[in-house]
């Protein structure tokens, strides 16, 4: 992260995180943009709260609790690789309804880049709404937010939905 500090009322811009990503991916999962909290852990799904990890314990058996690089080296065991729809953008806060001047990240040039993935699950409407805007050719599956914010759909609802594309892909 930067060393510049905000407010509540200044808008950041900074760039997002690098991609978790192993040698032969088959799934690739965008988020729209990290959190504040995943920004200055410089972790995917860093906030506590976010269900993401949870989700990914359930269905492929990581531990939760593991530090964050061993989650993410037994993620990409499962050929399973991280990123975001957006590069940068400008936001007040970590809500995706702030997001201001999107930047998007180059997709089309990652999947180049990595022939081997087969499916591309998008976490969250809002990594959806990005992502069909700036892609619109390149097929994907929108599943519920792991994001604290979005409680509509119980822990169980979302672990069904995201289960139907993860564990087809269990190694």
């Amino acid at each position: 992260m930067s060393g510049m500090t905000t407010t509540a009322h200044h808008p950041f811009k900074e760039p997002g995180l690098a991609p978790v990503i192993g040698r032969d991916p088959a799934i690739l999962i965008l988020g729209s943009y990290p959190s504040r909290q995943s920004l200055a852990k410089c972790e995917y799904y860093g906030n506590p709260q976010n269900q993401f990890w949870k989700i990914v314990e359930i269905l492929l058996g990581i531990d939760h609790t593991l530090p964050y690089t061993a989650r993410c080296s037994r993620l990409v065991e499962h050929r399973i690789a991280l990123w975001d729809v957006l590069a940068t953008c400008t936001r007040d806060g970590s809500a995706d309804t702030a997001i201001r001047d999107p930047v998007p990240n180059n997709i089309g040039g990652f999947l180049d880049a990595h022939p081997t993935i087969r499916s591309i699950a998008l976490n969250g409407n809002a990594a959806g709404r990005y992502y069909t805007r700036m892609n619109p050719d390149i097929p994907c599956t929108i599943l519920p937010s792991t994001s604290p914010a979005y409680a509509r759909m119980t822990l169980d609802k979302k672990v069904q939905r995201w289960g139907s594309i993860l564990t087809p892909h269990i190694r």
